[in-house]
């Protein structure tokens, strides 16, 4: 049970951002509870053994880590380290019959070869190169502000200084920059692949919820890039954890948060707990409250109307392979291949295939989605003796699979998805990717996949949506709405401190941070 029963600030939920608020906090002097529901801390951002018998531990959720900003991990003195890949992708394609494919790593030149031989010319690279010489311009200038108070729309764009980005990224759909600038439908595709992740949405998607996915999808670190944790995602969750507790935070586990109450000035939260050696209820008192879980949840502890969810749409699934698969593009090595991004499917026109599949209702023929393989940039994830015989994990992320999709028969729509979508691998592979599978203790096959209901049910994701809900622009709404920080809600003592805040969403602390800030009034 909790040890004292009034505190500075109580947070509802031991996720990554929940335990950056508490750090903060904490290290401000502040007396600080989380509460958290599960047995241990994390969130989505955890790292555990999902096959039995087998040392392997995976970021069986979040994977990738490219919003966290140095600034959180040096002023936190967080024990945490990413890697960088050095591959960004690889896509495999058949053109005139012979298996061939796009890799975009290894050097300048490297790349510019790899461009020509697919496309015939250099003016695809070109076009590339200037298209994310803009993104990477907007990424230096938008990044830092993510830390700051909210800039409103104006203030944004005189710091990105460059009309024609602007326009591009946050007033036309994404898919006009695209088509205007690219002309080969891989190079298209492998672009708007990052409009798509977790976003279920048509390249010209009047909403822009693409243009916004897009953007959150280049801006990271200032440089766009997406790094491999060491020793996985839970290693900076249990680095949070630490330092949380190091400052003074009291983190309590299998306590759920059941109803919060406030006049604005002071707040108490009831909770109840089943630790495993028995049950029982209480309520804590607080000056604030940080809830770091979806609006839907915050709207259910308040009592207040919740906001529809946002449809999660995409396929997780993690694998243990005994060996990496033999390619049928033999130019290209497997470990390089599944180094950076392996694209699977996501041409331009099989992605706008697949959407509309999937937006009639039913599963896309032929699945996109993308691999990579974290033990080839950091192999600490796994046992030594795994290690030493060439054991290699597989991340596999797939796109426009909405919720809808799963609600008659979550389960077999899974089994049917995952064996269409590991056809669609295979078909890029010399050999079949169940040849290569480890097994577990029990002989099963080392594979599992989770749909968006599975991290409804999991992670309490409504409607198994990553972002928590739909992508905002990072800038304040002309009608204050957002507030200071984005993390304000309707009751002046309690803020939003999860993915849903503005400019939440992915693995970045950015909403810990800045409710932290909003309740020191900075």
């Amino acid at each position: 049970m909790p040890a004292q029963q009034v505190y500075d600030t109580v947070i509802v939920g031991g996720g990554h951002n929940g335990l950056v608020a508490a750090a903060y906090l904490a290290r401000a002097g502040q007396s600080v509870l989380v509460l958290e529901r599960l047995d241990h801390t994390g969130g989505a951002a955890v790292s555990t053994r999902p096959f039995e018998g087998v040392d392997a531990r995976l970021s069986r959720y979040s994977y990738l880590v490219s919003l966290l900003p140095d600034k959180i991990v040096d002023e936190l003195g967080l024990r945490f380290a990413v890697r960088k890949r050095n591959v960004s992708s690889y896509t495999p394609v058949v053109r005139d019959g012979r298996p061939t494919g796009l890799l975009v790593g290894g050097g300048e030149e490297r790349t510019r070869a790899a461009f020509r031989r697919l496309t015939g010319s250099d003016a695809e690279y070109t076009a590339w190169r200037e298209f994310y010489g803009m993104t990477r311009r907007v990424a230096e200038r938008v990044f830092p502000t993510l830390t700051e108070p909210l800039p409103t729309a104006a203030a944004l764009r005189e710091r990105i200084g460059d009309e024609a980005a602007w326009r591009a990224l946050f007033e036309e759909p994404i898919g006009v920059a695209v088509e205007e600038r690219f002309t080969d439908d891989l190079v298209r595709g492998v672009v708007l692949t990052d409009a798509l992740i977790g976003t279920f949405a048509d390249a010209h998607d009047p909403s822009l919820a693409q243009n916004r996915c897009f953007l959150y999808h280049v801006i990271g670190g200032g440089t766009g890039d997406w790094d491999v944790p060491v020793g996985g995602m839970g290693a900076f969750t249990d680095a949070l954890a630490d330092a949380a507790r190091a400052a003074g935070a009291e983190i309590v586990t299998g306590h759920e948060a059941t109803a919060l109450r406030t006049d604005g000035h002071a707040a108490e939260v009831d909770f109840r707990t089943d630790t495993g050696t028995g049950t029982g209820e209480g309520t804590v008192a607080a000056r604030h409250v940080l809830v770091n879980a979806s609006p839907q949840a915050l709207a259910v502890l308040t009592g207040d109307a919740a906001p529809p969810p946002a449809e999660g749409a995409q396929l997780k699934v993690n694998m243990l392979l005994t060996r990496l698969p033999r390619l049928r593009d033999t130019s290209v090595d497997p470990r390089e291949a599944f180094a950076g991004t392996f694209h699977i499917g996501e041409g331009y026109g099989e992605l706008a295939a697949a959407y509309a599949q999937a937006a009639a209702g039913r599963l896309p023929d032929a699945p996109p989605s993308e691999i990579y393989c974290h033990s080839l940039t950091d192999p600490s994830i796994l046992g030594p003796d795994l290690v030493a015989r060439g054991y290699q994990t597989l991340t596999l992320f797939g796109l426009h699979t909405p919720a809808r999709l799963f609600a008659d028969d979550n389960d077999k729509t899974r089994e049917e998805l995952l064996a269409a979508t590991l056809a669609q691998l295979d078909a890029q592979l010399a050999e079949p990717i169940a040849d290569c599978l480890a097994t577990d203790a029990q002989g099963r096959p080392c594979i599992e996949a989770k749909t968006p209901l599975d991290l409804e049910r999991d992670l309490r994701l409504p409607g198994g949506n990553i972002f928590h809900r739909a992508l905002a622009f990072p800038y304040a709404e002309a009608d204050g709405a957002t507030g200071r920080w984005g993390v304000e809600t309707a009751h002046a003592n309690v803020l939003l401190c999860g993915a849903g805040a503005v400019r939440g969403g992915g693995v970045s602390g950015i909403p810990g941070h800045n409710a932290a800030m909003a309740v020191l009034g900075r």
